[in-house]
């Protein structure tokens, strides 16, 4: 399956992306390397791309097994190399799970299909950086 996107530059270090399904968003630097600090930068855009892809999977899963949630949220976490060309060399991921008499096994199920099999995201992120993960449940 082949995805397109279109980047296009709004001027200074700002760009925006665009998904073939005409959904934008605004990307650019911070402001300590000249850009205006107008919109994500790429770099935060690949976590929350994970931790996005991640929890879909996650609500998805649960959703078929019959858990009562409520609230799904990923905290991602990355550490960059210090030198060029800075890339993510540990990624963690910590899901919190929010619902009613969750049961632990479901949500450890939820979260390892996803982080193993099916989160394209995170799985292609992890051929290049070390990716960790975790879980919590809290009762609503």
């Amino acid at each position: 399956m082949k995805k397109e996107v279109k980047v296009s530059w709004a001027g200074h270090l700002t760009f925006i992306g665009e998904a073939a399904s005409g959904n934008t968003l605004t990307m650019d630097a911070g402001t300590a390397v000249g850009g205006l600090g107008l919109g994500h930068s790429p770099m935060d855009l690949l976590l929350m791309g994970a931790g996005g892809c991640a929890s879909i999977d996650v609500v998805m899963i649960l959703r078929k097994s019959r858990q009562d949630i409520v609230d799904c949220v990923c905290q991602v976490t990355g550490t960059r190399a210090d030198e060029p060309p800075k890339v993510y060399t540990d990624i963690h991921m910590h899901f919190v799970v929010t619902g009613n008499d969750v049961e632990e096994a479901a949500v450890k199920r939820a979260v390892e299909l996803s982080m193993t099999k099916y989160c394209s995201a995170s799985l292609t992120l992890a051929k290049a950086a070390k990716l960790t993960y975790d879980w919590e449940i809290k009762e609503a």
